[in-house]
């Protein structure tokens, strides 16, 4: 499973509208390959909780910023090589890999777009 895979599923959004359709009791009336990308999926609020897990977490971590301390939050490798893979992953510049801090606002940037792409609920303050 990629890195990000395992972000969106530690904060439930991948995994939040498959288990629902089931659960639900209603009869489906399309088959779900014929379904919209976006219907029946569950808008997941990522900062609510995000500062549950950080109320809880024995370090303060400042994941609004720092692409190290959300994965840490998360559970995840936070490790510069997991980031390098992350980075990739996602299709970072290699002219910013090269330089550790510009991968690394490049990746929580592109990371907390890509939870909005995929149904987190992130405010455009932390998109900007």
């Amino acid at each position: 499973m990629s890195l990000f895979n395992s972000i969106l599923e530690k904060l439930g959004i991948r995994g939040a509208a498959a288990a629902k359709k089931p659960d639900e009791g209603q009869p489906q009336t399309q088959p779900p390959a014929a379904s919209a990308p976006t219907e029946g999926v569950s808008v997941v609020d990522v900062v609510t909780k995000l500062e549950g897990l950080a109320a809880s977490h024995p370090e303060k971590l400042n994941w609004k910023t720092s692409i190290v301390d959300l994965l840490k939050l998360l559970g995840l490798d936070s490790s510069l090589d997991a980031r390098k893979d992350l980075a990739a992953e996602l299709g970072c510049p290699t002219q910013m890999m090269a330089d550790s801090s510009q991968m690394n606002i490049w990746l929580h940037k592109t990371v907390l777009q890509k939870l909005a792409q995929n149904g987190g609920n992130i405010p455009p303050e932390l998109l900007s």
